[in-house]
């Protein structure tokens, strides 16, 4: 295990414990989630299916719902406490006179409990950074899409908490940030992994704190902390934290210390395989030297 792999365990952990008071804490998730929802307006698709992976507290998957009424949603995500707060009272009868067709399942989006073409819409808001090899899970997703349906994920890039970065870095040996990838290589990625002419675009957030330790309890909040394998397993001390504090506060500007996030946004579909005049697949592969 490198010490950059996400804990999967522990991420599971966080993310239950942090449920019940999820939404009270998410303005960016929300905020990006709606973002992300608004680019759908300019895409031609009803699926029959949607799958809504790291759909968290269900609020991203009740807007997909209201939008595609007459669609399957499901709801995956790893942490079990999120799709427990997700579902709410289990009174099946309400929710079929309803009308609500929502499932819920509880998986890891980097091994997919589904059939090949099981879904036409794969939705992802702010979750495939708690992946460990993304290049392979974008191949899982591709299997699980069908032809002619569209991936559309939002996740963070490499400039996400960069103030905190800074005021981590010296502090010891330790990891204290996951590491993010880049929006270039990620649109790398999804042609590797059989996706058709993907969008790739970045915009940065600002989000604004009166001290360090508010920062902290934001991102303890909805569960995002640390769960690197290179992390430190105990408390930083007084020192080390006197000592992140003071490097933070040299950032603060008009009284508010910022916490700069940058989010990526990407779609790309996928379309049937090309094939020879003799009924081969033909596959496009991208030697670089």
């Amino acid at each position: 295990m490198n010490e950059f792999e996400i804990d999967k365990a522990e991420v599971r952990r966080a993310f239950s414990k942090a449920a019940t008071h999820y939404d009270a804490a998410a303005v960016l998730q929300r905020e990006v989630c709606t973002r992300l929802l608004e680019r759908l307006d300019y895409v031609r698709l009803q699926p029959r299916r949607v799958l809504d992976v790291g759909s968290g507290t269900g609020w991203g998957t009740r807007q997909l719902q209201t939008r595609y009424p007459d669609a399957d949603i499901v709801a995956l995500d790893i942490a079990l406490g999120m799709l427990k707060t997700a579902r709410g009272p289990s009174v099946w009868w309400k929710k079929w006179l309803s009308g609500q067709r929502q499932s819920f399942l509880c998986a890891d989006a980097e091994a997919l409990p589904l059939a090949a073409n099981a879904v036409n819409l794969l939705w992802s808001n702010l979750a495939l950074q708690w992946c460990n090899d993304l290049p392979a899970t974008f191949v899982e997703l591709n299997r699980a899409l069908a032809v002619d349906g569209l991936l559309m994920f939002a996740t963070f890039g490499p400039d996400t908490l960069l103030e905190l970065r800074q005021a981590f870095a010296g502090v010891d040996d330790h990891n204290h940030l996951n590491r993010f990838a880049d929006m270039h290589d990620i649109g790398d990625m999804l042609m590797a992994a059989g996706f058709a002419d993907p969008v790739m675009e970045m915009e940065k957030i600002t989000l604004t704190y009166t001290d360090v330790k508010a920062v902290m309890q934001d991102l303890r909040g909805i569960g995002a902390h640390n769960a690197t394998a290179g992390r430190a397993r105990g408390l930083l001390g007084k020192t080390r934290w006197a000592r992140i504090v003071a490097q933070y506060e040299t950032l603060r500007r008009d009284g508010k210390l910022p916490a700069t996030f940058e989010i990526i946004y990407g779609h790309a579909w996928k379309v049937a395989p090309k094939h020879s005049g003799d009924g081969r697949a033909i596959i496009q592969t991208d030697f670089r030297l």
